[in-house]
């Protein structure tokens, strides 16, 4: 792989990791559990492996973004929703997400 290759592949990584959180709590504004939530990502063009989905879902509970409880649905799974706070800081990434687009729109021109 040439050298271009690989430094573009750390700085695309660099950049999703960024957007994932907020991909991943705009997808739990409606309550869904991991193999799902993994799904909707998937389909919207952001796959992410379950080795980096998990930890970011247990951050994201851990810093009160997220609440999730357990339920028996023919095998237990954990279902992941934003928590209030989640919802608030949502709409604030949003509102940055959308300003730094419109920045680097008018820069790349």
């Amino acid at each position: 792989m040439p050298i271009e290759d690989d430094l573009f592949d750390k700085l695309r990584i660099e950049l999703r990791r960024g957007s994932l959180v907020l991909a991943v709590l705009a997808a739990l504004r409606e309550e869904r559990y991991g193999y799902t939530l993994r799904s909707v990502l998937e389909e919207a063009g952001l796959p992410i492996e379950e080795g980096a989905l998990y930890p970011l879902l247990r951050r994201l509970e851990a810093q009160g973004l997220l609440t999730s409880e357990w339920r028996e649905e023919g095998r237990n799974k954990r279902f992941y929703r934003l928590s209030p706070e989640g919802e608030a800081i949502l709409a604030q990434l949003q509102a940055e997400w959308e300003a730094i687009g419109a920045s680097l729109g008018r820069l790349l021109k």
